[in-house]
């Protein structure tokens, strides 16, 4: 419920009178709030997403066998999972960098249906590419790290350990970018359902 204050009365030449209606301070204050807050988690999902993204793309180990023009070597671009992981959260990245201009937007006007209603649809749309990128890239870095005995899988991470490092904090921070953006669907949901 809002409260309504008249704050002037004039006449117009029909000789009718004209009230602006300003709608409770306390209201503009909260959703001014949530648009602050969401600007701040933006940044943050900004910072995983692309930390994820470059933490997965420098994941390269080689390894010598015998001699040295015989070399193991592992990296990202050897496994397609990988490299979806890459491109997915690239794309998620560059996707909330061009989203802050709409979520400065709701800071200076934030009654502002338009550009909410925008955010919450692209959010959830980059939710899923994100979440899809780090679940399969949690699949592959558990088989990296466990093998399957039933598939003849072995476990590479005993030989590979820097690669499987940095692919395990890769996985990480994609899954708190996850996180980032479950929070911000969920904070344009609550500024859409107040009025």
């Amino acid at each position: 419920m809002s409260t309504t204050i008249e704050i002037s009365s004039e006449r117009s030449h029909a000789g009718k009178s004209k009230a602006l209606v300003l709608g409770s301070p306390r209201e503009g204050g909260w959703k001014k709030g949530i648009a602050i807050m969401d600007f701040i988690l933006r940044l943050g999902a900004i910072a995983s997403a692309l930390g994820a993204t470059a933490t997965m793309a420098a994941a390269d180990q080689s390894l010598p066998f015998f001699t040295q023009f015989f070399k193991f070597e592992a990296a990202y671009d050897d496994f397609p999972t990988f490299q979806f992981f890459v491109i997915a959260m690239a794309f998620v990245g560059g996707y909330l960098v061009l989203s802050l201009p709409f979520s400065i937007v709701t800071i200076i006007r934030p009654h502002a249906v338009g550009p909410r209603l925008a955010l919450i649809i692209l959010d959830t749309v980059f939710l899923t590419l994100a979440a899809a990128g780090a679940a399969a890239s949690a699949a592959m870095v558990y088989l990296a790290h466990n093998g399957s005995e039933d598939a003849n899988w072995l476990a590479i991470c005993g030989q590979f350990t820097d690669f499987c490092q940095a692919t395990s904090g890769a996985v990480v921070a994609s899954f708190v970018a996850v996180v980032f953006l479950i929070l911000l669907v969920i904070i344009s949901a609550l500024a859409l359902h107040k009025k």
